[in-house]
C-alpha cells in the first residue's frame, strides 16, 4: 500500500537551474535598462547640444571633428525650411513616425530596408544608434522617435538634427558646414546655398554642397522650389 501510494504521487517538476534563469531575466533586462539610459540622457540632451555617434566615433579614433553648435535662431530660417522641403515635408504633423511611409516600405518585398526615416528618426539614428539599414535599428528607432519628439518638441528635434547632421568628411551641424562651404555663418545662408546643403544630406561623404556636382545642382534646384511649398507646414518651428 505504502509502495503504491508513493509510486502515484505526483513527481515534482525539475527546477530550472539558477545560472540560466539568471541569463534569461538579464536578457529580458537589458532592453529596458538600455531603454531608460536613453531616456535619461534624451532629458539632459533637451538642454545641452549632443554629439553624434558618427562624431564619437571619430573622437575614438583621433579623427579631426568640425563643428560649433548654435540655437536655431542663429540658423537662417532657409535651412530648416529646405530639410523640410527634402527629408520630411510632414515633420509638423506627424509624431515623429510616418506609419504609413513605414508600411509601403515593410510590403516592398525588394528593398525592405530603405527609408521611411523621418526627420525625428534621423536624429535618434544619429545620436544614439548606428549607421546602416535593419529592421531592428528601424525597431529601435520608432519608439524612441515617438517618445522623443514628445519630450523635445519640434524645435529641439529640428535644433539637434541640424546640429548632429553630417556635411562632409569631419564636418557636422549647419555652422561648420556654412563656414567651411561658403565662408559665413549659417545665419546667413541665403535659400539656394540651404537649397545646396540639404541636397547633399543623403551623401554628404560624395556630395559637395561648396563644389555641386550637375546632379546635386539639379537636385538642389527642386528643393528650392519645394521651400515655397512647404513653408506653409513649418509652423511647429516658429516661436
Amino acid at each position: 500500500m505504502g509502495e503504491a501510494a508513493e509510486r502515484n504521487r505526483p513527481r515534482a517538476r525539475p527546477r530550472r537551474p539558477r545560472p540560466v534563469r539568471r541569463i534569461v531575466g538579464t536578457l529580458l533586462l537589458l532592453p529596458a535598462l538600455g531603454f531608460v539610459l536613453v531616456l535619461g540622457l534624451a532629458l539632459v540632451y533637451s538642454a545641452v547640444m549632443p554629439p553624434s555617434t558618427l562624431m564619437l566615433g571619430r573622437w575614438l579614433t583621433l579623427q579631426p571633428v568640425s563643428r560649433d553648435p548654435v540655437p536655431l535662431s542663429d540658423i537662417a530660417p532657409a535651412l530648416p525650411l529646405a530639410v523640410l522641403a527634402s527629408e520630411d515635408q510632414r515633420f509638423c504633423l506627424d509624431h515623429g513616425v510616418d506609419f504609413g511611409a513605414i508600411r509601403e516600405v515593410v510590403e516592398d518585398e525588394d528593398s525592405p530596408s530603405r527609408g521611411a526615416s523621418t526627420l525625428a528618426m534621423q536624429t535618434v539614428k544619429n545620436v544614439f544608434l548606428w549607421p546602416g539599414r535593419s529592421y531592428i535599428r528601424k525597431a529601435v528607432e520608432i519608439p524612441l522617435a515617438l517618445a522623443l519628439d514628445t519630450l523635445w518638441g519640434k524645435r529641439r528635434m529640428m535644433e539637434i538634427y541640424l546640429n548632429v547632421a553630417e556635411w562632409g568628411d569631419g564636418i557636422y551641424g549647419a555652422q561648420a558646414a556654412s563656414r567651411h562651404w561658403f565662408g559665413k555663418d549659417a545665419s546667413r545662408l541665403t535659400r539656394g546655398e540651404a537649397a545646396l546643403l540639404a541636397a547633399v544630406l543623403p551623401n554628404p561623404i560624395l556630395r559637395s554642397a561648396g563644389r555641386p556636382s550637375p546632379g546635386v545642382r539639379r537636385r538642389a534646384a527642386r528643393i528650392q522650389a519645394m521651400m515655397g511649398q512647404v513653408e506653409g507646414l513649418s509652423g511647429c518651428l516658429r516661436r
